[in-house]
């Protein structure tokens, strides 16, 4: 249950493969998505569907206004439309990228690391088209799922910049977005997120079942081969409910090996380099955290009791993770900021993504309490040890919160500690859990994202460096990248 969709090109195998168990497929395979005339077998549900548009917008609204206002309050005023226009560059050439080839490459068939181009711009896809959601034979339409998917790939890259604000050229943001979502994103959301969904997944395992003893071997071998048309993260076993490792780990790494790149700001360790405005930080939190309901939420793909217990999750996690932020910091520095209860908020939301829809309320709860101690600690003590500068804290809030909440997921979905545990569509009940064997396959995510993003994504900022150069000149960051890069202010006096 750890996908958002899934295809339909391993049926003609399943159905080649598994003849003598014909009659079976006939009634309970979903067609062919070559085949858009045949889609309707399965029922659109419309309540899903509302419910899909709903989250896919609210998911826009986190990246623009939200993450917009959130990063723009916490730089110098001098910076504060140069963050603003990265994040709409972000959001707006993603969105092109993503019709054109990026959601054919993350959930369609191809490889266990990438998928193909079978429907680059779109092709084949109708308002009449269907796609899967977690139940056998429940559809939503295949373009409030693309939106909605849409709408991730668009805020995954623009967290990265907060980790070298006020410093690169918008140059080298322009050509490095394109680059990263191409390289970077794209075939992880196909690593976690990909695999051939619930309806073939059933259809063989029924095919199967059906199969008399000269048939076995054959159903058997569809059956095997539907489960291994996924992603190579998904094969590992590991769980992501709604972007763990794909949004947070990922970003995350990709940000403070981008700070480590590109270095620290003009003055940093001699000079104030205090928030503008916290008050549009504040409005700009208050904002991710409603879209985040559509981000984790929504990530079910229905609107059933699975949904309100993400929404619980998305709550409760963030609360904990603000009060335990809150009360640290109090203690440490003998004063409660308002930026350390957002930031506490945030480390909330990032760790109970990939769990949202597997842990019980008291595991969120817990969680929360634990990430916002832990992301404080990291955007402190081990930030001010080490020197680099995060400018944001994107690496200490999201990389390191999305660690923990990767792993976390693997202790919290026992149903022993109220987790849902995992459905087996093979089976068609909630699988046996295995705490050891789950937790290892969630640190086995953990580091293939690590080792993907922070490798490749070095990879792209030194090709970025090399073509338009990555930071602007010493004149220009003092000056501001408002007038300097943009040629306007946020504010006149």
């Amino acid at each position: 249950m750890n996908v958002k969709t899934w295809s339909r090109v391993g049926l003609p195998t399943l159905l080649a493969a598994s003849a003598l168990a014909l009659p079976v497929l006939a009634q309970t395979a979903a067609p062919a998505a070559d085949a858009p005339a045949a889609a309707a077998a399965i029922p659109i549900n419309k309540g899903d569907t509302a419910w899909m548009l709903v989250s896919a917008a609210l998911v826009l609204m986190m990246s623009v206004p939200g993450l917009a206002l959130f990063y723009g309050g916490l730089v110098r005023t001098k910076n504060m439309l140069s963050v603003l226009m990265q994040v709409f560059y972000t959001v707006s050439v993603v969105g092109i990228l993503w019709v054109l080839y990026g959601y054919s490459l993350a959930f369609t068939g191809g490889s266990d690391f990438v998928g193909g181009f079978s429907k680059a711009f779109l092709a084949g896809i109708t308002p009449d088209s269907g796609t899967g959601t977690f139940s056998v034979g429940v559809n939503i339409p295949e373009f409030a799922f693309i939106a909605f998917q849409m709408t991730f790939a668009m805020i995954t890259p623009a967290l990265i910049f907060g980790a070298f604000a006020e410093r690169v050229k918008f140059s080298a943001i322009v050509l490095f977005v394109p680059l990263w979502v191409t390289f970077i994103y794209f075939p992880m959301a196909h690593m976690v997120w990909y695999w051939a969904g619930p309806d073939a997944v059933d259809a063989a395992a029924k095919a199967l079942a059906a199969a008399d003893a000269g048939g076995k071997a054959a159903a058997q071998s569809a059956l095997d081969a539907v489960l291994a048309d996924a992603g190579y993260i998904y094969k590992l076993g590991a769980i992501d409910f709604a972007g763990g490792t794909v949004v947070h780990i990922n970003a995350g790494i990709a940000a403070f090996v981008g700070c480590l790149i590109v270095g620290k700001r003009t003055g940093y360790g001699k000079e104030a380099f205090q928030p503008h405005s916290l008050t549009l930080t504040l409005v700009g939190a208050g904002l991710l955290w409603v879209g985040w309901f559509g981000f984790n939420a929504g990530s079910n793909l229905e609107a059933n009791g699975l949904t309100a217990l993400a929404m619980m999750n998305t709550f409760i996690a963030t609360c904990a993770a603000a009060l335990s932020w809150m009360v640290v910091e109090w203690l440490a520095k003998g004063k409660p900021s308002m930026l350390g209860v957002v930031s506490g908020a945030v480390a909330g939301l990032v760790a109970v993504t990939p769990m949202a829809g597997f842990a019980g309320i008291m595991g969120s709860l817990v969680s929360g309490l634990i990430v916002g101690v832990l992301c404080f600690f990291f955007c402190t003590t081990v930030k001010n040890a080490f020197g680099y500068d995060d400018s944001l804290d994107v690496f200490g809030v999201h990389c390191i919160g999305g660690i923990f909440g990767a792993i976390a997921t693997g202790i919290v979905v026992s149903p022993a500690l109220g987790g849902t545990g995992i459905f087996d569509y093979t089976t068609g009940k909630v699988a046996d859990y295995d705490m050891a064997t789950q937790v290892i396959a969630q640190v086995k995510a953990v580091v293939v994202t690590l080792v993907w993003s922070g490798v490749g994504s070095a990879v792209l900022y030194y090709i970025v460096h090399a073509v338009v150069g990555l930071r602007a000149t010493v004149e220009r960051e003092r000056e501001g990248l408002d007038i300097t890069e943009h040629g306007e202010r946020a504010y006149h006096s």
